[in-house]
């Protein structure tokens, strides 16, 4: 069953970054986009300045030829770079408490692309507890009906 177009997935769809991942034509049944853009696809945040995503198989290959090699700030593992590191991929994400192979499988498919569920980003954010990840949190909660926590912005 198709999703109606909703103002979040048009929004999406002009994101310069999705159309350059678009644009490389690879297999979305291996990868998920991770970070903060499945807050932009359900309208829980106007843009986001990077797009990370999270690659096996296949798609892992392709970008380890075609990118430029860096590392991932938190993992230390290998890491692709496009659109002048605005665009990048990462084998696994941030620590071995996610697979990437549950973590593509179980991803939720808006518009032809996987995200990873909300859920998953919290987590995520929790985790890590940056400053600039407090909005993003208490949006999440806020969306997923969760309990407010007392998150500082000073971190």
């Amino acid at each position: 069953m198709m999703r109606p177009m909703t103002p979040e997935v048009a929004r999406m769809r002009d994101n310069d970054l999705i159309r350059e991942l678009r644009a490389m034509r690879l297999d979305p049944a291996h990868y998920v986009i991770f970070g903060s853009a499945p807050l932009l696809v359900h309208g829980l945040r106007t843009s986001v300045r990077d797009l990370d995503v999270v690659a096996r198989g296949a798609v892992w290959e392709r970008v380890s030829a075609d990118g430029i090699p860096s590392t991932g700030t938190r993992s230390g593992d290998r890491a692709w770079q496009f659109c002048e590191g605005r665009l990048q991929f990462f084998e696994r994400w941030i620590t071995r408490d996610w697979d990437t192979d549950e973590l593509i499988d179980n991803a939720e498919i808006i518009d032809g692309l996987r995200f990873a569920p909300l859920v998953e980003v919290l987590r995520y954010k929790e985790k890590l507890l940056r400053p600039k990840d407090v909005a993003d949190i208490r949006a999440l909660r806020d969306h997923l009906g969760r309990p407010a926590e007392d998150y500082r912005a000073d971190g």
